[in-house]
């Protein structure tokens, strides 16, 4: 599949924000069809434990697009 990058930046950045949220929560939704890798499986548990040991560190996928929305305007 060819993707023109030319006709995607003809978008406005909030509307390629909503894009890339779009493409995500469809690659999430097919999650089973692309394993982990043990080095990701690794990042990801190492991740966890970082979050557990600190949760206010953490920022909601909401807060990000948020603020990337807010850049964009």
């Amino acid at each position: 599949m060819h993707i023109d990058i030319t006709e995607l930046r003809k978008l406005s950045v909030a509307e390629r924000l909503q894009l890339v949220d779009d493409i995500w929560e469809s690659i999430a939704a097919d999650a089973d069809e692309a394993p982990l890798t043990a080095a990701q499986l690794d990042e990801a548990r190492s991740r966890r434990e970082e979050h557990l040991d600190d949760p206010a560190s953490a920022v909601s996928w909401e807060s990000v697009l948020a603020e990337g929305l807010a850049r964009a305007a």
